[in-house]
């Protein structure tokens, strides 16, 4: 991660996530003030917004839950907005990835966040796309990151804080970077949810599952997560 002046006021995307999350504890412990935003965009389940509240708990920061349930129908097609795509187990390819694909999701997200931003006076936006993400999701590249910053720049010329800055951290990162981050800046690894199916426990066999497994194992930390598969289990 590049090392800068930390934000006076940051508003992070918070999916509830293991990157999301420790995007917003290391921003905690950079002193920089969070309010952590999350999203109802129609996903298969609300679980993982559960953990997002509870993030922001922890961290005293102010949480926002923005409602665009109304978006389901429209951005149908991808296997964690509509109930009649299955979601894809084990590890990700190229192939089981593109069903996971939500249209134009970081865009949307990153408009909202950048207009609460401008509107509370905070100076930067942050979010967790890392470089696992490349591959299939156009909206977590390099390249998407610089155009979106520069056109928050300009559609907001006059108001947005001379000083602005969207943050990603992590978007040269692998999930195991991540992992090893997360654990030197304190994140409980139990307050984040990274499975697609919503159960009672991690299914240990979804591609998030899945990566989040193999993250830990790569990054040598213990993984405290407990998945409903027991094989998943004994993977770790």
């Amino acid at each position: 991660m590049t090392e800068h002046t930390p934000p006076r006021h940051t508003v992070v995307i918070a999916s509830g996530g293991l990157d999301s999350t420790t995007v917003a504890y290391w921003l905690a412990g950079s002193g920089s003030m969070l309010t952590l935003l999350s999203f109802d965009y129609g996903q298969r389940h609300r679980k993982e917004l559960d953990f997002a509240r509870r993030t922001a708990g922890r961290l005293g920061a102010r949480y926002e839950l923005v409602d665009l349930g109304r978006l389901d129908g429209l951005l149908s097609g991808s296997a964690l907005t509509d109930p009649t795509v299955e979601v894809p187990d084990g590890t990700y390819t190229a192939e089981s990835m593109r069903s996971t694909v939500v249209p134009n999701r970081n865009a949307i997200m990153l408009s909202i966040a950048v207009g609460a931003a401008v509107a509370a006076g905070a100076d930067a936006v942050a979010f967790g796309a890392h470089a696992g993400d490349h591959a299939v999701y156009p909206d977590c590249r390099t390249e998407f990151f610089d155009a979106f910053a520069e056109a928050a720049r300009f559609g907001n010329e006059g108001f947005i804080a001379e000083d602005f800055r969207l943050l990603a951290p992590f978007i040269a990162q692998t999930k195991a970077d991540i992992v090893r981050v997360a654990d030197q800046v304190g994140v409980p690894f139990t307050d984040t949810w990274s499975c697609y199916r919503g159960g009672a426990l991690h299914c240990g066999t979804c591609g998030t599952c899945s990566e989040r497994i193999e993250a830990f194992a790569l990054a040598g930390v213990e993984d405290p997560t407990e998945y409903a598969d027991a094989t998943a289990g004994a993977a770790r």
